[in-house]
């Protein structure tokens, strides 16, 4: 099993960082380490991850929020919060952010693995990321996200990487409000007014590209982001 389990790691200790890698990697996980939020967010869109460790205090985006928005891309990928607070209150945040488990620092690294490992029993094989799912029946159009393409029965385009990631968040969040903030986090790692510009040129050039099929929609959310209908 352990072979197989890959772990997103988001720590910005990087001593701590480092050693709860090693350690993890020693069990035979593969651990990918991330220093802040945004960068964790970035990570997650990017891989497919049998579970989450995350610290709370995170620069950038701090752990419960970074919990938030992976719950919103998968909502059942265990999700493990490292803390040096020890508070009720915060232990219960983190529940509510969607946490499976809950350790304060300074803790036993081998407690760790071991809850780790306790977690993945329980789940392993019986999750399934919604990133997984590579194909999407758009109306009239079928979109390819890994090989990038966007077939219509009398057009075929090829898709940039951020154009196809773009529009499968909206194909994972259709007929629900997907946030302007989690795509530009996820596909752009960072959430500035520029990179808000770059999105919306992104979601009319997507309009375009599905513009044969009229059922199609993006429409805007004001202030909040988009919801993309079929039908």
């Amino acid at each position: 099993m352990n072979s197989k389990a890959d772990i997103l790691l988001v720590e910005d200790d990087q001593n701590l960082g480092f050693v709860i890698q090693d350690a993890l990697k020693r069990k035979g996980y593969t651990v990918h380490l991330c220093r802040d939020g945004k960068e964790g967010l970035k990570y997650f869109n990017e891989h497919v991850y049998d579970l989450c460790v995350l610290d709370v205090m995170l620069p950038q985006k701090d752990g419960f929020s970074l919990a938030e928005d992976i719950r919103l891309v998968n909502a059942q990928v265990p999700i493990v919060f490292l803390t040096a607070k020890s508070q009720t209150e915060d232990r219960i945040a983190g529940f509510k952010a969607g946490g499976d488990d809950y350790l304060t620092k300074p803790f036993s690294h081998e407690e760790l693995v071991l809850r780790i490992e306790a977690i993945l029993r329980r789940t392993k094989g019986t999750m399934e990321d919604p990133r997984s799912r590579e194909v999407f029946q758009i109306g009239s159009y079928t979109f390819d996200h890994r090989n990038l393409a966007l077939k219509h029965p009398d057009e075929e385009r090829k898709l940039t990487k951020k154009e196809a990631d773009v529009l499968r968040l909206l194909c994972m969040h259709r007929d629900q409000v997907l946030p302007r903030e989690l795509v530009l986090n996820m596909v752009w790692g960072d959430d500035t007014y520029f990179l808000g510009r770059s999105l919306d040129v992104f979601i009319s050039r997507l309009r375009k590209y599905l513009k044969l099929d009229p059922t199609v929609q993006i429409m805007n959310v004001h202030g909040v982001g988009f919801k993309f209908q079929v039908g």
